[in-house]
């Protein structure tokens, strides 16, 4: 995937989802199941149990042009691997030498950024777009501050955000958000209880917002 093609996703989409589960199966299912209804960006957190494997057959049912992203990638060789069993974007929590080491895979990157210094510095390192984390603590008012400085930045907050809050991030300028428990639940740990509903609200409000 190219950077333009990850910026162009994230425009038209608006939403990523984000899996981490403690159940592989339950986290394949939930990936699947987001990608068949409609919430076709996922990325699936190394931090989850066997998410390389996740990331393998999900890639391996959902063929070379699904969506398929890595999460909480930290150093190269989280960047190697991600890449390896088949991610095709990867996106990190903080400025880390998994940056620089996924662009050079040919990985793009949503590189985790929270002040101007760390966004200056995942711009330097060559993130295609920056993930505002955690996005919580300041809000909707930190992303605003940050536009001011940084127009051409492309933000995506991540972090608690749940579909309203989301509806504010996206009208203040985000390009798209990142959502994990507010969508998923606790589907990728074996109870997918309400994620039909929650897929057909986040889902509603990227059409919306797009």
């Amino acid at each position: 995937m190219q950077p333009q093609e990850l910026i162009t996703a994230l425009a038209s989409r608006r939403v990523v989802a984000i899996v981490r589960g403690t159940d592989p199966e339950a986290a394949l299912d939930t990936v699947l199941t987001l990608v068949r209804n409609g919430i076709d960006l996922v990325e699936v957190s190394l931090s989850g149990v066997d998410a390389l494997d996740v990331i393998t057959k999900a890639r391996a049912a959902l063929g070379p042009g699904a969506l398929l992203g890595a999460g909480t990638v930290l150093t190269a060789d989280d960047a190697r691997n991600a890449a390896e069993a088949g991610a095709t974007y990867a996106v990190t929590p903080a400025v880390t030498e998994a940056v620089s080491a996924s662009r050079a895979l040919g990985l793009p990157v949503l590189a985790g950024a929270l002040t101007p210094t760390e966004v200056i510095g995942a711009v330097r390192e060559g993130a295609t777009a920056v993930k505002l984390f955690p996005a919580g603590p300041g809000g909707v008012e930190l992303l605003r501050a940050l536009r001011a400085p940084f127009p051409r930045v492309p933000f995506v907050p991540v972090g608690g955000i749940d579909a309203p809050a989301a509806r504010h991030y996206l009208a203040a300028g985000a390009l798209a958000v990142g959502v994990g428990g507010p969508l998923v639940g606790q589907a990728a740990d074996g109870d997918p209880t309400g994620i039909a509903d929650r897929i057909t609200e986040f889902r509603a409000l990227a059409e919306e917002a797009s």
